[in-house]
């Protein structure tokens, strides 16, 4: 039995699931960097600012939270919660050729509504960013 044939309509018309100007943080020396960068508290979130000056335009994210925010099933929804602010804020925010890393907060992160870390976001990137309103 052959299983039936993806429609073809639709083909391209669809956004990418994952945002394709945002590029993830997964080396430990890259979020020692970040660390040692400009770096901005708000109520829901730690972010982490630097210039890579490497000619590179892409925007690199990436995304932790201590045990202080809870157990496993805490921290990652901490961090998914992290995870789609910044596909919905960062690319009209942040600068090309910049690593973010958010750092989420206990108990805060994921309790916060969502176009509440979604602005604590924006106020914290303007703040790197010398940008404030």
């Amino acid at each position: 039995m052959m299983p039936p044939e993806a429609p073809s309509s639709n083909a391209g018309t669809k956004p990418p699931a994952v945002s394709v100007c945002l590029q993830t943080l997964k080396d430990r020396p890259d979020f020692l960097r970040a660390a040692q960068a400009l770096r901005q508290a708000t109520a829901s979130m730690v972010v982490q600012g630097r210039e890579r000056r490497d000619g590179d335009p892409a925007i690199r994210v990436g995304f932790t939270c201590s045990k202080k925010v809870g157990n496993a099933v805490a921290r990652n929804r901490a961090k998914r919660r992290l995870r789609e602010a910044a596909r919905a804020v960062l690319p009209e925010l942040g600068r090309p050729g910049w690593d973010y890393v958010l750092i989420g907060r206990a108990s805060t992160t994921a309790a916060r509504p969502f176009e509440a870390l979604k602005s604590d976001l924006r106020k914290a990137l303007s703040s790197i960013h010398g940008t404030r309103k």
